[in-house]
């Protein structure tokens, strides 16, 4: 297969993390999701947990050190930087890391954002109506005290909060990917047969 990096970013509920796992099952390269988070882990010392809940929905605070951290040398700055900026930085360490050994599936964490402008990379949106990803949500995880429309906003809007304070850019805006797919309409296989098609081109 051609050597691509796929990136997979995705509303709460749209099933981003199964197609992302299909794909890298059926392409025969490495998934990282929950592994990210240990690798992070390990690296950062912060707790798996800990990551797991702030990796992609942080308080944002105001700072300007992470990106000179990032693009010189984090370790030289990062006991100046926020407990998100420190964790930001680690998450970028490491998915350039991952995305330098070769072909892989990596889901969430600005990935798209730290892997710009790399020929090899292959960034994809999944997102879908309402009504897929509520439903999606109470089969996944069950139902909560919070109400499921809340519970879905919010997810979403920790992100969008989260990546526009790293990135500077707009999440699930199509310009910043290079395939957006709608699961709800398409369905989770479809997604998963699009985005090996086009891994898969020369």
């Amino acid at each position: 297969m051609t050597n691509k990096v796929i990136t997979i970013s995705r509303q709460f509920g749209s099933g981003g993390r199964t197609i992302g796992k299909e794909v890298a099952k059926r392409l025969g390269i490495p998934y990282y999701d929950k592994e990210l988070v240990d690798r992070v882990a390990k690296e950062s010392g912060f707790s798996h947990e800990f990551i797991e809940e702030i990796g992609e929905y942080a308080s944002v605070t105001s700072s300007f050190l992470f990106n000179i951290a990032v693009s010189s040398h984090p370790m030289g700055l990062i006991d100046t930087m926020s407990v998100s900026d420190k964790l930001y930085v680690c998450q970028t360490n490491v998915i350039r890391d991952l995305a330098n050994q070769g072909p892989c599936v990596i889901v969430g964490r600005c990935a798209d954002y730290i892997l710009r402008g790399r020929p090899d990379v292959l960034d994809i949106f999944i997102h879908a109506d309402y009504e897929h990803r509520a439903a999606r949500v109470l089969e996944r995880y069950g139902e909560t005290n919070q109400p499921l429309k809340r519970r879905l906003q919010e997810k979403d809007s920790k992100r969008k909060v989260y990546y526009k304070h790293y990135t500077n850019q707009n999440w699930g805006e199509a310009q910043n990917y290079h395939l957006c797919l709608n699961s709800g309409l398409i369905g989770v296989d479809k997604c998963v047969d699009i985005i090996c098609d086009i891994a898969e081109m020369p």
